[in-house]
């Protein structure tokens, strides 16, 4: 293993294991003051070792975006695991493997046809699929209104068949992402909340049941102010932090515990403009930072051994292998010659990391590699 950063060909992706523990606790403290269960989101990290630092050292229930993901975790001791995304038909095979050998997976689904075609699919099993039907709460991606005779219907399918069993309903205020303010983030909270217990009462009315009810993101998870009647909430981001979520007061840009580790490869002192081997790929060609207060381009930089630099340089532009550093002021050609080393702080840390194979790990402030640790990619 590499003893420094400095000795890694770049670019590559790095872990403070010192932000991810603290913004862990954080959100640990946060679960135990409100009584929720956490499920987080592994969609950011990707990694077994950021998942038990996330549950303070166990191996606690996860959510995944993928079911590579959920073989992956499930590989590695976490079986209790929700896959977040609308099941479809080519993927029932591999969800009821992972189930056959021990997994206590529950799929989601927001669609009566793919309700009957799985009871259909389970027909005679003597385990049955958990399932959990998906509310939209106004981000309007997928999910069923609390109130749509739809929903019902689902659940009818769900009900009828042998091998499958409602547990619950899940939803995603993504709306979040869009607010301006912690007032705004709270509202989007409860509209969360009681968007699911609407649901579990239209369909304890029509005589099912589902007990758990999951919510949550990062924002709201952060900023909500109630969540009584919730089971769990299933933030992800704030492990790691990024640059957006600290725009919309998530995190502080201190707390951002991912970077991409790169090298200086170019100057332009006449454009005042400095080139990077960290482009689209990368960092990922995200803007989410483009209508917040501060727009920091593809990503902020900082030194190498994540003290910030003295005057703010971002990625202005992309090709990709290219990051084009810019800045308001001079930049620093002497502190940064060709060759030199910078960390670039993601807009988008899940679009960031998933690029990567790997972390490599410090621990605060400095460049010794303490930790390499794996990660999943890919579908």
């Amino acid at each position: 293993m590499p003893a420094q950063l400095g000795e890694l060909e770049t670019p590559a992706l790095i872990a403070d294991r010192q932000r991810i523990q603290t913004n862990a606790e954080r959100m640990l403290e946060r679960s135990r003051r409100f009584g929720f269960a956490l499920r987080p989101h592994l969609k950011t990290a990707k990694s077994a070792a950021i998942a038990a630092i996330a549950h303070g050292g166990a191996k606690g229930p996860v959510t995944v975006s993928t079911l590579r993901e959920a073989e992956y975790f499930f590989a590695n001791g976490f079986g209790d695991i929700t896959y977040a995304v609308c099941i479809t038909p080519n993927k029932f095979r591999h969800a009821v493997d992972l189930i056959d050998r021990g997994a206590e997976l529950k799929v989601l689904l927001a669609s009566e046809s793919v309700a009957q075609s799985l009871a259909d699919f389970t027909q005679g099993r003597s385990t049955p699929v958990n399932v959990m039907i998906e509310i939209d709460c106004g981000d309007h991606r997928t999910g069923f209104a609390p109130d749509a005779d739809e929903l019902v219907a689902a659940a009818r399918r769900i009900q009828a068949g042998e091998g499958v069993r409602l547990v619950g309903l899940l939803t995603h205020g993504g709306q979040s992402y869009g607010c301006k303010s912690t007032a705004e983030v709270a509202a989007v909270a409860e509209e969360e909340r009681t968007s699911l217990i609407r649901a579990q009462r239209r369909l304890a009315d029509a005589g099912f049941e589902a007990e758990v009810l999951s919510s949550g993101s990062t924002p709201t998870a952060t900023m909500g102010e109630r969540f009584d009647g919730l089971s769990e909430l299933r933030p992800g981001v704030y492990l790691a932090g990024d640059l957006f979520q600290a725009q919309i007061g998530s995190c502080a840009i201190d707390d951002i515990a991912i970077s991409v580790l790169a090298s200086v490869i170019a100057h332009d002192p006449a454009r005042n403009s400095l080139v990077v081997d960290a482009g689209a790929l990368a960092l990922s060609k995200d803007r989410s930072t483009r209508a917040s207060p501060v727009d920091y381009g593809y990503g902020l930089l900082i030194q190498a051994d994540g003290r910030p630099f003295r005057i703010d340089m971002i990625i202005a532009g992309v090709s990709q292998e290219h990051g084009q550093v810019t800045s308001r002021e001079p930049l620093p050609y002497d502190a940064l010659p060709i060759g030199a080393n910078v960390r670039v702080l993601p807009n988008h840390a899940c679009m960031t990391a998933a690029s990567y194979h790997k972390y490599y790990v410090t621990d605060g402030v400095g460049t010794e590699i303490v930790a390499e640790w794996d990660k999943v990619s890919g579908w």
